[in-house]
């Protein structure tokens, strides 16, 4: 992106710094290089988000047996519809986030080009603006991913233990992150005892919730296992 709009900003800096604003030929580069990355992220998305949602399912799933193992109990997982209406609802909502990101960043793009030759701005400052804004969405994409990946561990837990018939479960704080939720970690010293269909009621935020839901947070539900929890 950056190398495309200097190359474009530097043809026109001349009369930019003049108060000639070029305003179209930049405009017109970027829908050029919008076009381009969009159609990119759209060919891509449907097989991230794919490839994510089974990822995390097979996790989710070999977490499971790992605990009911040390339970006592053997269970033979296979897909079931709960599952993978779970999967297909991860996929699809994967997919917006992914676009959306390029979506965002290349209006912002255009709103610090636009700005820049409104206000006559040399290429130093553009450029600059350009990369603040990258990092900017560099930190979105990461925290999406984050989220994501938790969010959609815990709804597939929560569906393989409710088909076994587990409905009661221990909210673990993950210990992790530098401001943990002070509701979240009482509730882990405390070993709250909750409800897997209906999930934990946090004071914070005036209703129930599942591990893993609110953003950033790294909470999970371990199962009761009846006669051996």
């Amino acid at each position: 992106m950056e190398y495309w709009l200097t190359a474009t900003y530097r043809q026109n800096e001349p009369r930019i710094a003049q108060d000639e604003t070029p305003a179209d030929a930049l405009r017109r580069s970027m829908r050029e290089l919008s076009s381009r990355w969009l159609k990119r992220f759209d060919e891509m998305a449907g097989k991230m988000a794919e490839h994510f949602a089974k990822s995390v399912e097979a996790r989710a799933t070999g977490a499971m047996k790992t605990i009911l193992k040390d339970g006592g109990w053997t269970v033979s997982f296979k897909m079931t519809p709960a599952m993978r209406d779970v999967v297909d609802a991860t996929v699809h909502q994967n997919v917006a986030l992914i676009k959306s990101i390029p979506a965002q960043y290349l209006e912002q793009v255009e709103g610090i080009v636009m700005r820049g030759v409104q206000n006559g701005r040399d290429l130093g400052v553009v450029a600059d603006d350009l990369q603040k804004r990258l990092g900017v969405t560099r930190r979105r994409a990461a925290f999406i991913a984050r989220d994501q990946n938790q969010k959609a561990t815990s709804a597939l837990s929560r569906a393989r233990q409710l088909e076994l018939g587990l409905d009661e479960a221990v909210w673990t704080h993950s210990g992790g992150g530098k401001e943990p939720r002070p509701t979240h970690a009482k509730a882990g010293r405390e070993k709250v005892r909750y409800k897997i269909s209906q999930g934990w009621y946090d004071p914070a935020v005036g209703r129930y919730i599942q591990p893993g839901e609110e953003p950033n947070c790294k909470c999970i539900g371990r199962p009761v296992l009846k006669g051996f929890s």
